[in-house]
């Protein structure tokens, strides 16, 4: 493929948000990856891990339905988009001045409710941005370069770790997360946009009974999955589990985001040509098969193999998850159904990582991913319901 067949139909707002994305992912995995590490270093155990991961994401995915539908109410989206990734940049120097577990939890809930407030609405403007034969590559390339700031960040982490230590490290994030925040200012919103419209008089509690049934049916399936998805703070911890290094695990996380980012626009690209159906199922069962290589894993070279599939599996289903509900939304409720499956699956985060982390805790780690495991196949199952409707205006 050459170079420009690859950009046709990459328009300028998809390469600014591309970079937003960037750079706020190089200051998050600077951060976010080191968490657990570092609650750890504070005498904090698994289930702490889950419950500081899953509260994190439960509060994201809470105000994302709330951004979409406002973002859907007033025309505007760009406002929420600054605002969120702002206050997500002016928070990760604060994991800095944390002394105890309860400090990081309230930080890393605090930095997720900007993180809520931006993406539904950032999902919207790269939806309205591109044409409807592009959408998937269009979420493809933002994920992949949210994967470049990510891969990136877990590196610089790797080198100044050991030379600044934990917090000097959360400090020195802020730089990127504030280059982001400038580089969204260039982003312009499609003329009429910024025109308000008459309120509409359906309360927001109804706002999910309007999406249409097979679009209620993905969100369902999506969460029972979400509720299986135990996440990378799992995977680092795995990597200590069996007696890796911080700056070891840290690589592995490094490696997990590469693999992600060489996949993701491929992915978005294949459910164009194909349809988003096969293409999400493929990747739950790449999950399913992450889980049963973890419960073998006790080497290395092991470890190493069950990081790239888990990023193989996540690049394949990051971007192509959001196509596909612009794909099932009616044109109007784009950012409501953005914000509503966000916060369907975001809301099981918090039990999902609880109960993970207990289930390490008290059981063993093979417990946590047997549970992951089980409930990965009643998706499978789950989504034979849905249907791979054609692509919406």
């Amino acid at each position: 493929m050459n170079k420009q067949s690859f950009f046709n139909g990459l328009v300028r707002n998809i390469i600014i948000v591309g970079f937003v994305s960037l750079f706020t992912d190089l200051s998050s995995q600077m951060v976010f990856p080191v968490v657990p590490l570092f609650l750890l270093s504070l005498g904090a155990s698994a289930w702490v891990v889950g419950l500081v991961e899953g509260a994190a994401e439960t509060t994201a995915s809470l105000l994302k339905v709330f951004s979409g539908y406002w973002s859907d109410k007033i025309k505007r989206r760009k406002p929420f988009v600054f605002a969120g990734y702002s206050l997500s940049a002016i928070t990760k120097p604060l994991f800095a001045f944390a002394q105890a577990w309860p400090f990081v939890l309230f930080f890393r809930v605090v930095e997720r409710v900007g993180k809520g407030i931006r993406d539904a609405p950032r999902d919207a403007i790269i939806a309205e941005s591109v044409d409807v034969s592009v959408r998937g590559k269009a979420y493809g390339f933002q994920r992949a370069m949210d994967g470049i700031g990510s891969f990136s960040g877990a590196i610089i982490a790797v080198i100044l770790l050991p030379l600044f230590g934990y917090r000097d490290l959360f400090l020195i994030a802020f730089f990127p997360g504030i280059i982001a925040v400038l580089f969204i200012l260039l982003i312009k919103e499609k003329r009429g946009q910024n025109i308000p419209v008459k309120r509409s008089s359906a309360p927001f509690r109804v706002s999910m009974k309007r999406l249409p049934r097979n679009l209620q049916i993905f969100i369902i399936v999506s969460t029972v999955f979400a509720c299986a998805n135990f996440g990378y703070a799992f995977l680092i911890l795995k990597a200590k589990n069996i007696g890796l290094s911080d700056n070891t695990a840290l690589l592995l996380y490094a490696l997990f985001y590469i693999v992600y980012t060489f996949f993701t626009i491929p992915a978005g690209m294949l459910s164009d040509k194909i349809g988003r159906k096969p293409v999400l199922i493929a990747g739950y069962v790449l999950f399913a098969a992450t889980a049963v290589c973890l419960l073998f894993t006790s080497q290395l070279y092991m470890l190493i193999f069950v990081f790239i599939l888990y990023g193989i599996f996540f690049g394949i289903i990051d971007g192509v998850q959001r196509a596909f509900v612009v794909d099932l939304a009616p044109s109007d409720l784009k950012g409501t159904a953005l914000g509503t499956f966000h916060a369907a699956t975001g809301l099981i985060a918090l039990p999902a990582g609880f109960i993970a982390g207990l289930l390490w805790d008290k059981f063993s780690p093979q417990a946590t991913f047997l549970f992951a495991l089980g409930l990965a196949i009643c998706s499978l199952l789950m989504f034979s319901f849905v249907k791979n409707t054609k692509h919406s205006k």
